[in-house]
C-alpha cells in the first residue's frame, strides 16, 4: 500500500499479452509475462495500472514517500484544471484500452479531439431531440428521461444536462451562434478572412462581389439543387455531405430544410418492378417488330411478272371498302380502309407477298395497333401512321362490308360448288348473299359497357337461371373480364358458356315443348375437372339425379371444362350412348376421369330405373366421336361448343351422326360463323337489360 493508502498492490501476478489487428482488440492471450498490479481503493474490479516485469516474478514494490501537490499560482484556477484534466485522462485512457494506439504522444492530441468532437454531437443530438421543438426552440415542460440511452447517460447526469442547457447564457449563445450561421455562405466567407485590422483582401473582395452579382440570378432552389453561388464562384466542385462557407456541422438537410432520403417501400419497389417489366415487354415488342420487318424484307424479293399478278376469287375485283382485324394478341377489329384487289398490283414497285392483298387504310379503331407487315420503305409500324398509304393486309384479316360483297357472292359460290365437286373434299360454308357481318351489337354493348359502372375494375352482374334450365335455380356472375373475353375474343369462362345456354333456353326451347322435353343441360360449375378429382361422389349423385329427371328419351347437353379447353359431350342415358364433338381431333381417352365419370354415372341410373340388359353388354356403353368442325388456334374451343349446341338444339334431332349434320357440315368454322355467336350474345346482354348506364 502507498503512504496514503489510496492504492495497492499486488507483487505476483501476470500479464496478459493481447493479440491485436489494426487498432482493434481481436483476440485472447498468446502468452503471459510477469508483472504488478496496482489497484486503486475506490475501484478493486480491475487494476489501475500494470507494470510488466522481468522474467522472474515480482516480490515487492517501493512508493516514493514523498506526496506531491498540484503547482498553481491561482488557486481559482485549480478545480477547472484538474475536471478537465481528469476528464480529458479518463477519456484518453478509455481510448487507450480500446483501441491500439502505437504512439501516444503523437496520437493523443488528435484523439483528444475526435473524442471531443463526437461528444459535443452527442450533446448537440440530445438537445435537438429532447429539448427543442421542430421550430428548433426549446420547450417549457421537462422532457423525459432517455431511458433507451441509459448506457450512456445516468439520470444524475440528464439533470445537470438539461440544467446546463435550460440557462440563460447558454441560450444566448446559442441564438448568437444561430444568428451568425444564418447569413449566406459568401458572407461568412468574407468575414473569416478578414485581417487583424479589419482590412480585405483584393482577391478575397472579388471573390464576394462575384458571389453578389451572381445571387441576383440564381435562385435558391437552383442553389441547392446544383453548385452554390460560393463554389461557382471559387469555381471549385461542391462535395456532399457539407455546405460551402458554414462552418464545420452544416449539411444540405439541416439547411434547406430538406427531407432526409428515406428506403422506398415495398409498395413503391412493386411499382418500380412493374415499370421495369412493362419496359422489358415493350423491348420484346420492337424486337419482334424488328424480326418481322428482316423476315418481310427478305420474302420481297423480285419475281416474275406472272407471280405479281394477286387478284383473288375469294373478293370481288376492283376496290371494295374492307374491314381489317388482327389476330394478336387478341382478335378484333382495328381499322377500316379499302382493299384493291386487281391484277398486277404492286406495293411501293415490289411485288406483295404471298397470302395479302393491298389495303388503304382510311379509318383506325386502335390506336395502338401494328401493322401486319411494317413498311420498309417509310419505316412505319403503326396502323395510326398509315393512314392514306397503302399497306400489305393478311387475306383472312380483311372483310368486306356494306353492300359491295353482294355484286360477286352468287358467282363466287358456284365456283367454290363446282371446286367441291371436282374435289370430293368436305364442303365449306356458304358466304353470305346480301351482305358482310357487321359486329353491331358488339360495338354497342362495348360502349354500354364504357359509359356504365362495369368499366372499374370488380363491377358484377347477376343472371337468374330457372330450375329448368340446369335441374335447380341459382344465380350466375357475370364481371366485366367476361365481357372483355368476348369484345377480345379470348378464351371463354363458364359465366359466358351458360349465359349462352340461357340464351338458347330463351330463345329456342321456352314455350316450345318439343325441344325442352327432348334437350336439358348440365351446369359445368357442379360438374368439372377439379370436383371430379376432389368429390366424384358429389359429381357422380348430380349426373344420376339429372339423368332421373325425365322419363322419355332425352340429350343432356353438357360443357366440360378439362382445365384449359372446352369440348360438348352430348348424352342419352335411355340408349346408353354418348357423343363425344372435341373441336381439336382428341380422342376421349385423353380424359379417363370425365369418361368413368360418365360410365359410372349412366351404370347406376341403370339400376335405380331397374333396366334390365344382358350381361354380355352391361358394361358396353357406347361413345361416338362425331366429325365435328375443328378449330385452328388455341382459343376458339368455348366458341365452337356453343355453336355445337345451337346446331344440335336447331337439327331437334337426338341421335347425331358421325360426320355431324349435313347442313353444318365443314371442315373448319369461319371468323364470320363464331362473330354471329358472339352477335348472339351481345344482343342477349342488351335485351335482357344487364348492361345499363
Amino acid at each position: 500500500m502507498n503512504p496514503d493508502g489510496l492504492y495497492v498492490h499486488f507483487s505476483c501476478a501476470c500479464l496478459q499479452v493481447v493479440e491485436y489487428r489494426g487498432s482493434y482488440k481481436i483476440g485472447t492471450a498468446s502468452e503471459s509475462v510477469n508483472a504488478a498490479y496496482i489497484f486503486s481503493r475506490k475501484d478493486l474490479s480491475r487494476p489501475a495500472i500494470q507494470i510488466p516485469c522481468a522474467s522472474k516474478a515480482v516480490v515487492a514494490v517501493r512508493f516514493c514517500p514523498i506526496f506531491f501537490n498540484l503547482k498553481a499560482t491561482n488557486s481559482a484556477l485549480i478545480p477547472c484544471v484538474s475536471v478537465s484534466l481528469t476528464f480529458s485522462t479518463l477519456l484518453f485512457g478509455k481510448s487507450e484500452r480500446s483501441f491500439n494506439i502505437e504512439d501516444t504522444t503523437i496520437r493523443k492530441k488528435y484523439i483528444l479531439q475526435l473524442a471531443g468532437k463526437r461528444h459535443r454531437g452527442w450533446r448537440t443530438f440530445l438537445t435537438n431531440k429532447y429539448l427543442k421543438d421542430k421550430e428548433k426552440k426549446f420547450v417549457e415542460y421537462d422532457p423525459e428521461y432517455p431511458v433507451k440511452y441509459a448506457i450512456f447517460i445516468t439520470e444524475e447526469e440528464w439533470v445537470a444536462f438539461v440544467a446546463q442547457r435550460r440557462d440563460e447564457n447558454f441560450k444566448k449563445l446559442d441564438e448568437t451562434k444561430s444568428d451568425a450561421t444564418s447569413l449566406p455562405p459568401h458572407v461568412l466567407w468574407k468575414e473569416a478572412r478578414v485581417g487583424k485590422d479589419g482590412t480585405v483582401r483584393d482577391d478575397v473582395q472579388h471573390i464576394y462581389d462575384e458571389c453578389e452579382t451572381l445571387s441576383q440570378s440564381i435562385s435558391t432552389a437552383e442553389d441547392q439543387e446544383n453548385r452554390s453561388v460560393l463554389s461557382r464562384a471559387l469555381n471549385v466542385p461542391e462535395y456532399p455531405g457539407r455546405v460551402r462557407g458554414k462552418g464545420h456541422g452544416c449539411t444540405p438537410t439541416s439547411l434547406y430544410k430538406n427531407p432526409r432520403r428515406r428506403n422506398p417501400s415495398n409498395q413503391e419497389v412493386m411499382e418500380t418492378l412493374q415499370a421495369l417489366q412493362a419496359q422489358v415487354l415493350q423491348l420484346q415488342k420492337d424486337n419482334e417488330r424488328y424480326r418481322c420487318m428482316e423476315k418481310c424484307s427478305s420474302q420481297l424479293k423480285e419475281t416474275s411478272e406472272k407471280a405479281s399478278i394477286n387478284c383473288q376469287n375469294k373478293f370481288p375485283e376492283g376496290i371494295s371498302s374492307c374491314q381489317l382485324y388482327l389476330s394478336s394478341p387478341t382478335y378484333r377489329l382495328v381499322g377500316k380502309g379499302k382493299v384493291h384487289n386487281t391484277s398486277g398490283d404492286l406495293l411501293h414497285h415490289r411485288p406483295l407477298p404471298d397470302g395479302h392483298l393491298k389495303v388503304s387504310v382510311d379509318v383506325v379503331l386502335d390506336k395502338d395497333a401494328l401493322l401486319p407487315i411494317p413498311d420498309i420503305v417509310s419505316e412505319t409500324t403503326l396502323l395510326q401512321d398509315a393512314i392514306g398509304s397503302f399497306v400489305a393486309w393478311p387475306l383472312d384479316l380483311i372483310f368486306i362490308d356494306d353492300e359491295v360483297f353482294a355484286q360477286g357472292s352468287q358467282q363466287l359460290s358456284q365456283k367454290i360448288g363446282s371446286r367441291q365437286k371436282n374435289k370430293r373434299d368436305l364442303p365449306v360454308t356458304s358466304l353470305p348473299k346480301k351482305r358482310a357481318f357487321v359486329p353491331r351489337y358488339q360495338i354497342s354493348l362495348e360502349t354500354l359497357v364504357d359509359s356504365s359502372d362495369m368499366a372499374t375494375a370488380g363491377a358484377i352482374r347477376l343472371l337468374d337461371m330457372e330450375e329448368d334450365i340446369f335441374g335447380y335455380s341459382c344465380t350466375e356472375t357475370i364481371g366485366k373480364e367476361d365481357l372483355e373475353h368476348i369484345f377480345r375474343h379470348q378464351e371463354l369462362g363458364v359465366g359466358v358458356i351458360h349465359t349462352y345456354i340461357r340464351f338458347l333456353y330463351d330463345n329456342f326451347m321456352r314455350g316450345n315443348d318439343q325441344l325442352s322435353n327432348r334437350f336439358r343441360f348440365v351446369s359445368s360449375s357442379l360438374v368439372n375437372k377439379a370436383l371430379i378429382c376432389r368429390e366424384p361422389d358429389s359429381c357422380r349423385e348430380h349426373l344420376v339425379k339429372r339423368f332421373m329427371a325425365s322419363s322419355t328419351n332425352n340429350l343432356y347437353l353438357w360443357p366440360y371444362n378439362s382445365g384449359c379447353h372446352w369440348l360438348l359431350l352430348a348424352i342419352d342415358p335411355l340408349k346408353e350412348v354418348v357423343y363425344f364433338l372435341n373441336s381439336i381431333d382428341g380422342e376421349w381417352t385423353n380424359y379417363p376421369d370425365m369418361k368413368q365419370l360418365v360410365d359410372t354415372s349412366i351404370k347406376v341410373f341403370r339400376s335405380q330405373r331397374q333396366a334390365r340388359v344382358p350381361r354380355t353388354k352391361s358394361s358396353n356403353i357406347t361413345w361416338i366421336k362425331v366429325q365435328c368442325p375443328l378449330q385452328r388456334n388455341g382459343i376458339d374451343c368455348g366458341y365452337f361448343v356453343m355453336r355445337f349446341m345451337r346446331e344440335i338444339i336447331n337439327m331437334n334431332q337426338i341421335e347425331i351422326p358421325i360426320t355431324y349434320f349435313d347442313e353444318y357440315k365443314c371442315a373448319h368454322y369461319t371468323r364470320l360463323q363464331l362473330e354471329q355467336i358472339k352477335e348472339e350474345l351481345c344482343q342477349y346482354f342488351i335485351e335482357k337489360r344487364l348492361i345499363s348506364i
